[in-house]
C-alpha cells in the first residue's frame, strides 16, 4: 500500500480504482481483502493530508520574526500556501481546516507585510468558499469578509486588490447573508472605483461581480445607478480588452432589462448608448471571420441591448452578423460570466497525480526545526 517515499501508493490506487470502475466488466462485489486495502489507502491518504495541513497551522501560527530567525523567507510561505490550497481543493479538507486551528492564522496571513503572501492567502481563501456554503459561514463569521473588503479598498498592491475581489466573489456568491453584508459595507462604490483602475483583470472581475449581483438582485439596478455606473460601464463597453467590453454590456444589458427607473436613467445616456452600440456594431462589421465567430457573445450582447432599450433589432441582424452560418439560433451565446465562479477541480487526488513526476516535491519540506539552521538554504524550497 505505501510507496517508497512512505506515502500512499497513489499509482497503485489509480489503478486499482480504473480496474473496478472501468465499466469494461461487470460489477462485482469486492473481496474483504480488496475492501480492506482500499479503506486502507483511503484512510492513509486523508491522515497524511490532514497531518500536513496541521504542519502548516502550526507555521502559520508562528511569528513572523521567529520565522526569519529560522531562515524561513516570504518566498517559502508563499510556498507553503501553494501546497495548502491544494489540499483545499478538497471540500471535506476545506471545511477541516477550521476544525485543526487554520482558518484563522490564514485569514491573519491577509494583514501580512508582504504583498504577495496576502494575495495569496486570498488566493486560498477563495478556494476554500468556492461552493461551499459551510467554509463560506465560517469565514463570514471570522470576520473574514472585513479582512478581505479592507484589502479590496485600500491596498496599495493592485494585484492583492484583485486576490481579494476575486475572494469576496466566491465568499458572497450564493450567500444572501454575505451579499448583505457586502452591500452594507459599500461594496457597491468599492466596485465603481475598481472601475476606474488601468488593471484589466481587476476590471473584469468587478464587471464580473456586477453583472452576478444584478443578475440575482434586480432590485439593485437602482443602487448601480445612483452611483453613476451606467456611464462607467460605457466607457468600459469600449474598451480594447475584449473581455472587459463583454463583462461591461453584460452589465449594461442588466441595466436595459430592468423596467424600473433603470430604463429611464439610461435613456438620459440616450444619445451616449446609441453612438456606443452603434460604434460597437461598426467594430463588429469590420472583424474577420475568425474575430466575428469569437466575438459572438459581443454580437448578441449588442443586439439584446439594443432590443431592450430601442424596442428594435439592431442593424447586426440585417448585416447577417447575428447569426452567422453554421450558428444555431436557438443555443444562447457562450455563458462566459459563469467561468469566472467556477470552482476549482476540488481533488488533492489529481493535484498529486500531477505533482508526482517531480521528485522534488515528493516530500514537502517542514518550515520549522529546533532552532536557525546552519544552512538555511538546505531547509528551503528551491
Amino acid at each position: 500500500m505505501s510507496g517508497g517515499g512512505g506515502g500512499p501508493n497513489w499509482e497503485g490506487l489509480f489503478k486499482w480504482s480504473v480496474a473496478h470502475s472501468d465499466g469494461t466488466r461487470p460489477n462485482r462485489n469486492l473481496s474483504e481483502e480488496d475492501r480492506k486495502w482500499f479503506m486502507e489507502a483511503m484512510q492513509a491518504q486523508t491522515v497524511d493530508v490532514i497531518k500536513r495541513m496541521k504542519e502548516i497551522t502550526l507555521v502559520m501560527q508562528t511569528p513572523e520574526q521567529v520565522l526569519e530567525s529560522q531562515g524561513v523567507t516570504a518566498g517559502d510561505i508563499e510556498d507553503m500556501l501553494d501546497e495548502l490550497q491544494e489540499h483545499v481543493e478538497s471540500i471535506d479538507m476545506a471545511n477541516d481546516l477550521h476544525s485543526i486551528g487554520g482558518l484563522l492564522p490564514l485569514l491573519n496571513y491577509l494583514k501580512n507585510s508582504h504583498a504577495n503572501i496576502r494575495a495569496k492567502a486570498a488566493d486560498v481563501v477563495m478556494t476554500i468558499v468556492q461552493n461551499n456554503p459551510r467554509s463560506q459561514q465560517l469565514v463570514m463569521e471570522a470576520n473574514g469578509l472585513e479582512y478581505l473588503l479592507s484589502n479590496f479598498t485600500s491596498d496599495p498592491d493592485v494585484t492583492v486588490r484583485t486576490k481579494a475581489l476575486g475572494a469576496i466573489s466566491s465568499l458572497i456568491r450564493h450567500n444572501k447573508p454575505g451579499i448583505t453584508a457586502f452591500r452594507l459595507a459599500n461594496g457597491y462604490a468599492a466596485l465603481k472605483d475598481a472601475l476606474s483602475s488601468d488593471n484589466v483583470r481587476f476590471q473584469r472581475k468587478a464587471l464580473n461581480l456586477i453583472h452576478y449581483l444584478l443578475h440575482e438582485n434586480s432590485s439593485d439596478c437602482n443602487v448601480v445607478n445612483e452611483l453613476g455606473f451606467p456611464r462607467v460601464m460605457m466607457h468600459l463597453a469600449a474598451s480594447d480588452d475584449a473581455d472587459v467590453r463583454e463583462a461591461a454590456l453584460r452589465g449594461l444589458l442588466e441595466l436595459a432589462r430592468d423596467k424600473d427607473e433603470t430604463s429611464s436613467r439610461l435613456a438620459e445616456d440616450n444619445e451616449k448608448l446609441k453612438q456606443l452600440l452603434q460604434e460597437r456594431i461598426n467594430g463588429i462589421s469590420l472583424m474577420s471571420p475568425d474575430d466575428l465567430g469569437a466575438a459572438r457573445e459581443e454580437r448578441q450582447l449588442v443586439d439584446s441591448i439594443w432590443n431592450a432599450c430601442y424596442n428594435e433589432p439592431s442593424s447586426l441582424r440585417e448585416k447577417g452578423l447575428l447569426i452567422l452560418p453554421g450558428e444555431d439560433a436557438l443555443l444562447p451565446p457562450p455563458d462566459v460570466a459563469s467561468r469566472h465562479f467556477e470552482p476549482p477541480l476540488r481533488a488533492w487526488a489529481a493535484a498529486d497525480a500531477n505533482k508526482g513526476s517531480d521528485a522534488q516535491k515528493s516530500k514537502p519540506p517542514l518550515l520549522l526545526g529546533p532552532g536557525p539552521p546552519e544552512n538555511a538554504d538546505a531547509q528551503r524550497n528551491p
